[in-house]
This record gives C-alpha cells, structure tokens and sequence, in this order.
C-alpha cells in the first residue's frame, strides 16, 4: 500500500519534506498538482454558505521530533492543520457535508487524526441526515504513523457503511492521485463516484510499483478515464461540473422521501389500451425495426434529472445494459434497463450485464427508491465466455433479488422480451407493456427450430406460444398496456412522452415492497385466464 509523501522513509525524504518541496512531485513522478480543497469547496458549494466543522487535531508526534517537525512544515506549507477538511454547506440549495482532502498536506495522508476528524464529519453528518460528498486526493496511509494509522482506514470505512445503511447518499469525488488505502476504503464506497480528469487513481502507487517490481506501472491503466471505461467509477467530471452533477445526482438520490407527497395528476385514459388482436409475428417484426425507440431514447425524451452509472463499480462494464438514476416528472428512480441499440449492433447481454442490473437493484433497495426495469432484448449472449462467467447463475440472482427486493419495483416490457435475459428482469409489483411488446422463451425461430425442426413457421409458433401483449394481458404476466399509434416507431417522441407520463404515475404509487402480496402475484402468474 502506497503511503503519503514517504512510503519509504528516509533521512532524505524527512529533508524535502521540511523544505516544503511539493509532496506530489516527490511521490508521483512529476505529476501535476491538483487543486487545492477550499478551491474545490468553493467551486462546489453555493457562495458564502460553507460552514467548517473541524477542530484542533490532536498531536500525533513526539515533540521535537523528525515527525513533529514534518506536521509543521505540512501546516506552514498546506496552510491547513490536517491533510482533510469537513463542514457542510448548500449545494444547489440543498445543504450537504463535505469531507475534503488536501493533499499538499503530506500527500493527503490519512493518521490517526485525519481518520478522527473524517469519522466525526461523516458521523455528524448520518445524525443530521445529510447527504455526504467525500472528494479524496491522498496517497494512503500515513507511513510515520505505521499500523495504527493503517488500520484507521476500516474505522473510516465502517462510518461510510453506517452512514449508507441510514439510507443516506454517499457521493465520492476522487482526485489527483487517489491511490493507496484511501482508494481501497472510504474511496470506494460510494452510491456514485466520479474521478477528476486524468487523475491518477490505484491501489498501488506508482512509486512503490517501480521500487518493488524493478519497473514502471504500464502507463494508461491508473488512470480515470480508462477506469470509468472499465465500470470502476462512473464518470469523468471537470471540477467546475460537479456542483451540477452533483445536484442532478442528489435530486433523485434524495427523492425517497419526497415520493408520493405531490402525487402526478391521473394521465388519460387514453395511455392505455386494450391491445387490438394483431398478429403475434406482426409485434415482433415491429419491435425489431431500427427506428423503434428503445431505453436511451425514452430517457432523452421523458426523463429528467439523469445521472448515468458506469458498469459494476467492480471492474465490469456492458454496453447492453443501461444504468441510471432519474426522474419522470415528480417521480424519482433507479433504472435498469437493456439497450437495444447496443444490444443489435455487436454487444449482446452477457453476465457483466446482468451484474450491473444487480448493482441498481442493491442501490435502490439501500436508498428505498423505486426500481424501474426496462426489458427490450433480443436474448442473452450465447458464447463459451458466458457460459463460464455464470450467466444462468446471474439470471437466477437477478430473480431472486427482484423477488425480494426491500424496495418498490415496476417493469416496463418496451420491446422484444426474449428468453432468460427478459426473464431476469421481468418479476415486478406492477408490469406494463408497450403494444407491440412480447415476451417469449426463445426467439420464434428458435422456439419453431425446436418445435418443427425448421425455423420456417416462427410465425405460427408464436401465436401459438402466447407471446403478444394481449395473451400477456390475459394471462396476468402484465397489468396493463401502453398506447401506440400504431406503431412506436412511427411516433417515436410522442410515444415516449406517453410511456414517461405513464411511468411516472406508476412509480408515485407503487406501494411499499411487501414479499406476501409479492409471493401471492407470482402463484398467479399465468393463471388469470
């Protein structure tokens, strides 16, 4: 684990130190400084609401000291008596707690008394209810202070957790570097984090990489942009963003308590329908035409407040499954939903997917928002690779969560709904269908290469298989239909308008999640008719 400015200590470094030559110079090859934490403070919080929470640290040092006299120099040189600040503020309005690193502080390196005041804050901040943004920048453990100040990272961490099961927002900002012990605790744990530009971020620093492999840590992995690409963190952001993402961010994160206050007016009547007897084969190549909208267009046209979240958070991203919060209109949301576009044009969903998928269904449940599912696949990968990384198990996990999920849910089948992929996301409080929706066990020309041994009669096997929104209707695998006119592709705004006016209605009253009315639904599942 990488330390602060002297993960190796020496009579040379305690030198530099005392001479004020700048720790992230010294500690990260030549790397940039980064900005300053009131900077940071200041470009986040509304003007003149900033309240400071910190007091005097206590001493960690032997007085006269070779330690004691790096504190001085720290404080002289950093202009701060620790390597974080805490306090709170208005961001956008909405008061909040800030934990903020300052690495020019020994290299934001977290003692004993760095981990007392970040622990206070974070306490502080889950007994008045406030959301909480951490913006780290440190080299880890405080190597002068050794295991004791090693161990503080777990007393740190065990906070943030309590902090979350409060059902409060953890927000994490990491900064130019974050590496070490820092990164692998209280850097880690957030609802959603995103990373500074370029900003170097790993376990490992690359300083103790090199001295102990004998060579450099390959250039272009630590960094954020390639981690946010890998499902690490969830996005890049510019410091003069993040107020805005942010605030976007806690609009919905925060709306737990806001939902079902302002209930939306009731929509039309003419939302819904009683879908007319088409033919099952018509949906189906309806829902495959390219210009049928799918989840990504129904945000853009009927969300609000949309904040994107990149892959696992544990090193897995997949293009087919979208993961976001939002709001349609009043109401606030976690969405999981598959991407057809992305699906259709090289990435089919795999159990990296199906992991993400299970990413929201935790936040929600953590944050008791609704979880809305949007389903729209053509069917899961089919490969080696899938087969040996889980994916029937992930397709279980996805039931099983859903099922038992603390937290209301609702899905919306908006496209094609074929085989295990559609399932996992399938079971609900309340399902709705688009009109042409279908939800099938295989694709029609799979499940009549099976029947008939030629897929020349898919037609005839998916009328004979119930698969259209009407037999869905009827059967009671769906509660009701959504409108289109006559066809979503044709009207692509409009229908998405209609399905988010729909939605949000539907998300304000979803009762609270309740596994006997839940347990009862699914006994009844297909037996309605």
């Amino acid at each position: 684990m990488n330390g602060g400015p002297r993960s190796r200590p020496s009579r040379s470094s305690a030198a530099a130190s005392s001479s004020g030559a700048a720790p992230v110079e010294r500690s990260f090859g030549g790397a940039r400084r980064g900005m300053r934490a009131a900077a940071l403070v200041a470009h986040v919080l509304d003007p003149g609401t900033w309240v400071p929470w910190d007091r005097p640290p206590a001493d960690a040092a032997e007085p006269g000291s070779p330690y004691a006299r790096e504190l001085a120099a720290a404080r002289e040189r950093s202009g701060c008596d620790e390597a974080v600040i805490t306090g709170e503020g208005r961001l956008r309005g909405r008061r909040v707690a800030l934990v903020v690193s300052e690495f020019a502080f020994l290299a934001g390196s977290i003692g004993v008394a760095t981990a007392d005041r970040i622990v206070a804050a974070v306490e502080r901040a889950t007994r008045e209810r406030l959301p909480l943004l951490a913006a780290p920048a440190s080299g880890g453990t405080r190597m002068q202070e050794g295991t004791v100040a090693f161990v503080q990272m777990a007393r740190i961490a065990a906070a943030v957790m309590a902090h979350r099961a409060a059902g409060l927002p953890y927000l994490v900002y990491l900064r130019h570097p974050t590496t070490g012990g820092v990164l692998a605790s209280w850097g880690s744990l957030g609802h959603v984090t995103a990373a500074e530009p370029g900003a170097l971020i790993g376990f490992l620093g690359p300083r103790v990489h090199e001295a102990l492999r004998g060579e450099p840590f390959p250039d272009g992995v630590q960094v954020a942009e390639n981690l946010a690409a890998k499902g690490v963190v969830d996005a890049v952001v510019r410091a003069d963003e993040l107020a805005e993402r942010a605030a976007t961010a806690l609009n919905v994160l925060c709306g737990a308590g806001e939902r079902g206050r302002r209930p939306p007016p009731e929509p039309a009547e003419e939302l819904f329908e009683d879908p007319p007897d088409v033919p099952a084969w018509e949906s189906i190549v309806r829902t495959r035409r390219a210009e049928r909208p799918g989840v990504r267009d129904l945000l853009r046209h009927g969300a609000s407040d949309v904040t994107p979240l990149s892959g696992t958070g544990e090193g897995e991203a997949d293009p087919g499954l979208l993961l976001a919060l939002a709001r349609f209109g009043s109401s606030p949301c976690v969405i999981v939903g598959q991407d057809r576009r992305s699906q259709r044009s090289g990435h089919p969903l795999g159990p990296a997917g199906l992991r993400v998928a299970r990413r929201g269904m935790r936040l929600a449940a953590e944050l008791g928002l609704p979880l809305l599912t949007v389903v729209d696949t053509p069917g899961a990968v089919l490969s080696v690779e899938a087969e040996e990384r889980g994916l029937a198990g992930e397709i279980a996990r996805c039931l099983a969560e859903l099922i038992t999920l603390p937290a209301p849910t609702l899905c919306l089948l908006l496209g094609e709904g074929t085989g295990g992929a559609a399932l996992a996301l399938l079971p609900a409080d309340r399902v709705l269908c688009a009109r042409h929706a279908w939800l099938s066990p295989l694709p029609p020309e799979g499940a009549s290469a099976i029947v008939h041994r030629t897929v020349d009669r898919a037609a005839e096997t998916a009328a004979a298989q119930g698969v259209r929104s009407r037999d869905l209707l009827r059967d009671g695998i769906v509660d009701a239909v959504v409108a289109e006119r006559p066809d979503a592709a044709d009207e692509p705004d409009a229908f998405c308008r209609r399905v988010a006016a729909v939605l949000e209605r539907e998300l304000a009253h979803l009762p609270a999640a309740d596994r006997a009315v839940r347990a009862a639904r699914h006994r009844r599942l297909g037996r309605s008719g």
